[in-house]
């Protein structure tokens, strides 16, 4: 009995590449040790400290449980998509990985499509991680299904403007400049960015610049949901430039070597 075979060459279709692509970034990023502390255990960990974060800053009125949890929220998506994405795309790049696949069959933009969509499946399980553990400390958030709508609306603006920002700093700097820079700024967000602690209780002339940073638009737009509204049109605003900005910005100064 014979069998014939009718060859197929060519490449794979474009959505099983870059699928493909997606769980292969996936497990790169689940095998990063550094970039899964920056991703989860951080924002746990502050988490957990922000049920006694009144005897360290002032917070304002409310259960500091309460005002905590949408800005660890804010920080998850800020670690995975602008710190984690910036350095492992810089020294991919350094190595000569980004070079390398840019000459597969897949499409350059696949390759950036595949690092984004490895991003959001850690979001993903970041956020369903961090909201169970703020119920069990006690999170009481208001708006019920919707506020968990617009926070999805709201990770996914947050997603594009911050992994934009990641490719644009990746894309232009050496690996270890990629690392510092990387680094600082997720510190000062963190510190100073309107993350955790809410915009109203920075002085005035601070609220104004804050507020056009995308960790503040993304953390009052956060509150905001959970305290049963629709996010500020402005906090929108915001993250929709920043995404669309950085974006042009990367498409055309990012150097595959």
């Amino acid at each position: 009995m014979s069998l014939d075979f009718e060859p197929r060459p060519g490449a794979a279709p474009v959505p099983r590449m870059v699928l493909a692509q997606t769980v292969m970034e996936t497990r790169l990023l689940m095998r990063n040790g550094e970039q899964l502390l920056l991703a989860l255990v951080i924002p746990l960990l502050l988490l957990v400290a922000g049920t006694e974060a009144t005897r360290i800053v002032d917070l304002g009125p409310g259960r500091p449980i309460d005002i905590v949890t949408p800005g660890v929220l804010a920080l998850a998506i800020l670690s995975s998509s602008f710190t984690s994405l910036a350095i492992a795309t810089g020294f991919e790049r350094r190595y000569g990985v980004i070079k390398r696949l840019g000459s597969t069959p897949l499409p350059r933009w696949g390759l950036l499509v595949g690092k984004i969509g490895s991003v959001l499946l850690v979001q993903a399980a970041q956020l369903v991680i961090l909201v169970l553990v703020a119920l069990w400390l006690g999170w009481e958030p208001d708006g019920g299904a919707a506020a968990y709508a617009w926070m999805v609306v709201l990770a996914l603006l947050g997603t594009a403007a911050f992994a934009a920002l990641a490719l644009l700093l990746a894309g232009t700097l050496r690996a270890e400049a990629t690392l510092a820079v990387a680094n600082l700024v997720y510190v000062l967000l963190l510190v100073g960015g309107a993350v955790l602690v809410p915009l109203s209780r920075y002085p005035d002339a601070a609220q104004t610049f804050l507020s056009v940073l995308p960790t503040g638009a993304l953390s009052e737009g956060m509150r905001t949901v959970f305290e049963g509204s629709a996010p500020p049109v402005s906090s929108i605003v915001v993250l929709v430039v920043w995404a669309g900005v950085a974006a042009a910005a990367t498409a055309r100064t990012f150097k595959w070597e």
